[in-house]
This record gives structure tokens, sequence and C-alpha cells, in this order.
């Protein structure tokens, strides 16, 4: 995928999606020692960055593919995308929730038209359902995170990120499926200055961190986390090109999710997922750990998305 995929990727869904703003904090600066530059994609259609590679995916299918619909297997937050996405080109989207999936997201894939079908909560059962959707009704199946179209709309966040902020020093991602990483690492390589990307992810679904380690895609030996959005598993398509360009993943406990979800609520009087506080606490966390390596450098963080189930709080 090159450069110019990504800048025709962008021109090509930007009717659709909003540039979201990128918002600042002197009191976290303070805290962590650095500038940080939260792109804020808690403020993005469907509440998440997920409608980039939704709408970017389905933009570039035929005529023919349009009519038939498409479909997904997705928690939450690409299953909203998936189905506002079609919803404003005028595409059927049939989406494969587990039945774990928070209620929020249920009624949000049902407000923008989505038809649900609910699963085991199994990444088997919920691509097996998937493939008989497919079958039964012609639609074309669009991946969540393991797709080309879908990595390069979802490294437009961090495109954005750059165009604004060219001179940034580190970018740090949420990992779940890899898509986000994967694409905003593109961005980087694209458009960055001496910039290093990082992930976070929870202990309790740290497949990355490990697949980066073994050279190979590792899986989940637990789900039992707050960042319901990051339970998945990386693909063929995205961990080569987080081998290639990631530069490191950084693992977070459930109590410092919390605790960086609490920060930017209070400091920020912003609302954010528990999927987008892991990426919040891996900076604060590395800043404890190592401060002289943040010390005065430009930090962007991709804010993932703030789709929060209020009935469940972990506060």
């Amino acid at each position: 995928m090159t450069k110019q995929n990504l800048l025709d990727c962008h021109q090509r869904i930007t009717p659709f999606v909003h540039n979201t703003a990128v918002l600042t904090s002197r009191l976290i600066d303070k805290e962590i020692g650095a500038q940080i530059f939260f792109k804020c994609e808690n403020f993005q259609r469907a509440g998440a960055y997920k409608i980039r590679g939704a709408t970017n995916a389905i933009l570039q299918l035929s005529e023919e593919q349009k009519k038939n619909g498409v479909v997904t297997h997705s928690s939450g937050n690409f299953a909203q995308a998936l189905s506002l996405a079609a919803k404003s080109v005028g595409v059927t989207a049939h989406i494969v929730m587990p039945n774990t999936a928070p209620e929020v997201k249920k009624v949000g894939v049902r407000e923008y038209g989505g038809n649900i079908y609910e699963c085991e909560p199994t990444v088997e059962a919920r691509q097996a359902m998937a493939d008989e959707i497919a079958t039964k009704t012609g639609a074309t199946f669009v991946h969540p995170s393991n797709d080309n179209d879908v990595i390069l709309g979802q490294g437009t966040a961090a495109l954005e990120l750059l165009q604004k902020q060219p001179d940034l020093d580190f970018i740090f991602c949420p990992v779940g499926g890899g898509g986000l990483i994967a694409g905003s690492s593109l961005a980087v390589k694209y458009f960055g200055e001496n910039c290093k990307v990082y992930g976070a992810e929870p202990f309790e679904a740290d497949d990355a961190y490990r697949s980066l380690l073994s050279g190979k895609i590792e899986s989940n030996e637990t789900t039992n986390t707050i960042a319901d959005g990051l339970k998945t598993m990386l693909g063929d398509k995205n961990f080569p090109i987080i081998k290639e360009l990631v530069s490191g993943i950084v693992r977070i406990t459930e109590d410092e999710i919390v605790e960086s979800m609490k920060l930017v609520w209070e400091r920020m009087k912003i609302i954010i997922e528990p999927s987008s506080a892991v990426t919040v606490a891996a900076v604060i966390k590395q800043a404890k750990e190592s401060p002289e390596v943040f010390q005065n450098k430009k930090i962007g963080i991709v804010i993932s998305g703030g789709n929060v189930d209020l009935s469940k709080l972990p506060f």
C-alpha cells in the first residue's frame, strides 16, 4: 500500500467522515513531561475511527456488489461503523455480533439500519455466521481489521493528525484486530518525520505483544478485559505491516485502564471508552518508567472511540 493509496483513500472518504479535533491538556502534559496531542475519534461519526475504514471498503465495491450488500462480524464499533457507512451510500448491512456485545452498541447498529445476527462470543462462531449470511445473500464480507481498504481508511486518522502536527516524535494507538495501528504505521511511514509508532493493549488480551516477540500471529489466551474493542486477533494482512513498522507494544492492567479513563473524563471533560484509555495509560506508564524518553517530546495519541455503556461504568 503506497503513499498515493493513502492520499486517494483520504480524499475518497472525506465527504462521509469528520476531520476530528486534536485536543491538548496542560495538566496531562505536566504529568507526563511532554506535549500530548489527542486525535479525538470519539467525536467521529458513529463514535469511533472505524467509520473511516468501513466507508473506504464500501466505496471500493462494484455497483453489483453494492446491490448485494455487505456483511461483517464485530463486538460493536465496526458494527456501527459499517451500518452507518452502508446507510450513507444506500447499501444493506448484515452485522454478526456476539451475544455478549454491549447493549449500547447493538442499539447503535439498529439506529444506523444494520441487520443484527447474534452468535456465541467466539471468533469461530462469528466467522461461521458471517460466511453463512454471505452465501445466502451474496453480500460481500468486510473484515473489521484485516482488509487492505479498511487498513487504509483507519490510517487516515493518523494522516490528519500528522497534517496538523507534522513534528510528532511518537504516535500511540490501541491494538485489537490491528487495522488502526497498521494504517497509522503507514501514515507515519509516508508522512512522519522520525516518528515512532507504539501500540497499547491490555495484559488480558496481549496477543499483539506476544506476536511481535514470536514473529508470528498469536491468539489470545484470555479476553477478560473491560476494553471490549481490543479482544480480537491480528490478521495476515495487517500483521506484516505491524511487524515491520511498529516499534513496540505496551501492556496495561485493568486498574490502569480505569484510572486513565477517569483522568481523561475529569481533566479533559470528554468521554472516551476503555479501549481508548488503554493508549493513554500506556503513555503514562512509559513516562513513569522512563521519563527521559518522553522529556519535551511531542506525542500523538489516537483516541479511538467514545462508545460507553453508561449503565456499566467501571468507576
